[in-house]
């Protein structure tokens, strides 16, 4: 039977290439034996649910436990009345119970008990009744919320008193957020903090990206079951482009082998095109990356992140839900980084799409009659199209910092669309961001300053700063863009000019000031 890279829901062992699901969870069994309810929460689509269904069969199949996987996301049908939430899950888990556990562990019919205790009387009647100790995983708890929400946790945290014998003896949470974080007001902007119904939880755990070793493992298994290879390389740069991210691992071959149909050795140019695609493909996972882009939370880190400025005064509990949410990481040698290039790619590319879809109708004056892009036009291009389009577009953008950044990232995107890349990158504190546009043979490496009020000219510090990224690429000229955004000034249309400069060590720099 063939097998095929999985990118949705639960991985199946019979038709999907996949590791030992529980290998990267390594201290969940022990804290089930200590009878320890805790939580589970880590990112989308890295294996959580996965790795839970296998766990609880091998925790049954061990004959020491009644183990099952079960959702509380069918209670969020219902945000304000707990009664039918409470009926909705109850139904759903006894479904679970009936797919997954032999007729002698199934739970018991659930007694009838008042709205906001049912769950607690079901989990106690068939803790009761079950011949071992009861272990559930409740998956996407934080699909509920306000008063749901409160009531299934306090109802498991007045019964875990009693466990093993007459309540679970342990319990998991498992979801996007940790228990802090769950949505409790109306609109979900309040959250529980550290005043939980659910402070009898142990420990809060998350699930690990793959290790290096891990992903070749994965892909290996490919190499077995078809023959085909993978460079050293490709190995290499497939884990540079998605820091282990399991659902990018998977994504990313599955787009070589099913959509470009490649039958050879894959390769890291193989790699490359992939990343193009699924960026631009705008996949579940990549959209609903897009809409976390939205929530006010996120924006205050990424905002200036993508500006090159400094965070300022973020609260840690922002800090560590972007973490969470695995859009950013804290880069081993310090700093908050975004989490893996792709995501790096994804998230300007996501914000300056609005801005992509107003801008007016531009034929690519910029290419010769051979198809080959010319350099001076592409500017004067962008030169007039910003002199005439700048100032409306500015205001369509989500992210108002960074406005000029994305109007001109949707401007180069209108460019490489005929055949090119564009590449960025930006960090925290170094006020800039650089852009590397390639088509065909030809490379351009431009940078991004904003000069804002109260600081100096940037030129001096942007010539500087374009010499060590010109010398990283192997380029003796760029363009330094600087966009003007003190208070007080004319039109983009009347202030937009270009100059020419030299580096301290000789390179060519145009300079557009607008």
């Amino acid at each position: 039977m063939p097998k095929w890279f999985n990118t949705a829901g639960p991985c199946k062992a019979n038709i999907h290439y996949m590791l030992p699901p529980t290998v990267r969870l390594p201290e969940v069994e022990q804290l089930i034996a200590q009878e320890s309810y805790f939580v589970l929460h880590a990112p989308r689509q890295v294996g959580k649910t996965t790795a839970m269904i296998a766990l609880s069969h091998e925790l049954t199949a061990s004959g020491i436990y009644t183990a099952v996987m079960v959702s509380a996301e069918v209670g969020a049908a219902f945000p304000h009345d707990i009664g039918m939430a409470e009926r909705a899950m109850l139904e759903a888990w006894r479904r679970s119970c009936r797919a997954w556990l032999p007729a002698d562990l199934q739970p018991p019919p659930w007694p009838t008990a008042q709205p906001g205790s049912q769950i607690g009387a079901a989990l106690e009647a068939w803790a009761a009744a079950s011949p071992r100790p009861v272990v559930l995983f409740i998956d996407e708890i934080d699909a509920l919320q306000n008063e749901v929400l409160i009531g299934v946790l306090r109802q498991i945290r007045d019964g875990y008193p009693k466990r093993p014998q007459e309540f679970p003896q342990s319990i998991a949470l498992i979801g996007l957020r940790d228990v802090r974080d769950y949505k409790v007001a109306s609109g979900g902007s309040e959250k529980l903090g550290t005043s939980s119904p659910f402070n009898i939880k142990v420990r809060s755990i998350t699930m690990r990206n793959f290790t290096i070793q891990e992903m070749v493992e994965l892909y290996q298994q490919h190499t077995q079951k078809t023959g085909q290879q993978f460079t050293p390389e490709a190995f290499n740069y497939a884990y540079e482009l998605t820091n282990g991210q399991p659902w990018l691992v998977n994504a990313l071959v599955k787009v070589i082998i099913e959509d470009m149909k490649i039958v050879e050795t894959i390769t890291v140019e193989h790699f490359h095109r992939a990343k193009e695609i699924l960026i631009e493909r705008n996949d579940t996972h990549l959209d609903s990356l897009a809409e976390r882009l939205k929530e006010n939370r996120i924006r205050r880190i990424l905002e200036p992140m993508l500006a090159g400025e400094d965070l300022g005064n973020i609260p840690y509990e922002d800090l560590q839900f972007i973490v969470d949410l695995g859009l950013c990481r804290i880069d081993p040698m310090g700093g908050l980084i975004i989490a893996n290039p792709i995501y790096r790619e994804v998230m300007p590319r996501m914000l300056a799409y609005v801005p992509r879809a107003g801008l007016p109708r531009i034929a690519p004056t910029w290419l010769d009659e051979q198809g080959k892009l010319i350099p001076e036009a592409l500017l004067t291009a962008f030169l007039k199209f910003w002199r005439q389009h700048g100032q409306p577009l500015l205001k369509s953008t989500p992210y108002h910092e960074i406005a000029p950044h994305l109007v001109m990232m949707a401007f180069l995107h209108r460019v490489v669309n005929g055949g090119g890349t564009l590449e960025r990158e930006y960090a925290i504190a170094s006020r800039r961001m650089d852009l590397y546009l390639r088509y065909g043979e030809v490379a351009i490496a431009i940078e991004l300053k904003v000069w804002r009020d109260g600081r100096r000219d940037p030129l001096p510090e942007g010539l500087e700063q374009i010499e060590g990224y010109l010398a990283g690429l192997g380029l003796d000229w760029g363009w330094l863009v600087i966009f003007d955004r003190r208070s007080g000034l004319p039109d983009i249309e009347e202030r937009t000019t270009r100059e020419e400069a030299v580096t301290a060590t000789g390179r060519k720099i145009t300079v557009v000031r607008g």
